[in-house]
């Protein structure tokens, strides 16, 4: 008999803007369902996926049966990239009390609901080595799953513009397992490659018609003063002369806050982005030559977002989204690997 021609379905949870379900989609997954309690991002989601069933709701609240139409039948994937911020290295103030901790949990009673073929979740390196990850994997074999080790990714490596370090877990249940961790490093895409093609930007927002993405951000004079002494193409503030420097830079090593006020490197992948990617104290997020921050559109580029995804709200909120997203193009490469598992027992 003939393979089934069906899309296999999955279920975002933790959805945020809709990286991962652009990802899926790009890899030929029907994303039927999603949930995410972050109105701005959930704003996001609706405006490029109008057809996916979405709950703007704190997951712990959301029962399982309220996408049984969307479903029907079986699910083949279910993705979980709950909040990464209490497990990070970039974290300052861990408390085993934060309320997100336990979040992973949640998606427990949506594994039973609907035993998916496969089960995937992603987050820092620091969640492989909580009690909570191990626990999970545990109940996972408990319920009949096959478990991977945990594979630690580069989004380099898969063809994303940025250096971003993610830990993988896969666990499936009536396909191949080794066919769904299969995942090869594709060719490296550097920051020229990613946005050098584009036009200088305007400071500050301009009228419709142009991309409203693409602006720069509105520098301090010291700060625009800063810039012009940092070398292009990679230069750091060490170049930067004593009068220029920041009295709590002045005295630390070399390692202590090295990328702030840094620029990327034209033949390299960016640093990775985080929520202040276009904020030169927050990161090495200054362009490789122009005195100024990349802008949100390079931003988004860097994550491999495609242009014509839409972004709603403010420039912090948009930033914010973006900085918090799984790389669609990473997603995408794991995805057509899950997709083949899944489609190998058709």
């Amino acid at each position: 008999m003939p393979k089934s021609s069906r899309k296999p379905k999955a279920l975002d949870l933790f959805c945020g803007s809709g990286a991962v379900s652009l990802g899926l989609k790009q890899a030929g997954f029907d994303v039927v369902g999603a949930v995410d309690f972050d109105a701005g991002a959930c704003r996001t989601y609706r405006e490029n996926h109008p057809s996916v069933h979405l709950i703007e709701s704190d997951i712990r609240s959301v029962e399982p049966n309220l996408f049984k139409d969307v479903i029907q039948g079986n699910l083949d994937l279910l993705v979980i990239c709950a909040p990464c911020q209490p497990f990070s290295s970039q974290n300052k103030f861990k408390h085993k009390d934060d309320s997100r901790r336990n979040l992973v949990d949640e998606s427990k009673k949506f594994i039973t609901s609907f035993e998916p073929s496969i089960v995937f979740l992603e987050n820092v390196p620091g969640l492989a080595s909580t009690e909570i990850f191990s626990n999970f994997k545990k109940w996972l074999r408990s319920v009949g799953y096959s478990v991977a080790e945990p594979l630690r990714i580069d989004a380099a490596d898969l063809g994303v513009p940025q250096r971003r370090t993610r830990m993988v877990l896969i666990a499936t249940k009536n396909v191949p397992l080794d066919e769904a961790i299969n995942i090869k490093t594709q060719k490296r895409i550097n920051v020229a490659d990613a946005i050098k093609s584009l036009p200088k930007p305007p400071i500050g927002r301009v009228s419709v018609g142009s991309d409203p993405l693409h602006y720069a951000r509105k520098h301090s004079e010291l700060n625009i003063e800063r810039l012009k002494h940092i070398p292009a193409n990679g230069g750091g503030r060490e170049s930067l002369p004593l009068n220029l420097q920041l009295s709590c830079h002045r005295n630390t090593k070399k390692s202590s806050f090295s990328d702030t006020y840094g620029r990327m490197r034209w033949n390299d992948v960016a640093p990775t982005l985080t929520t202040g990617c276009t904020d030169i104290t927050k990161g090495r997020y200054a362009h490789p030559e122009q005195n100024r921050a990349i802008t949100l559109r390079e931003a988004a580029r860097l994550q491999s977002f495609p242009d014509t995804y839409k972004f709603l709200g403010n420039a912090s909120q948009i930033a914010t989204q973006i900085g918090n997203a799984v790389p669609p193009e990473m997603m995408r490469i794991i995805a057509l690997n899950l997709k083949k598992s899944i489609e190998s027992k058709r």
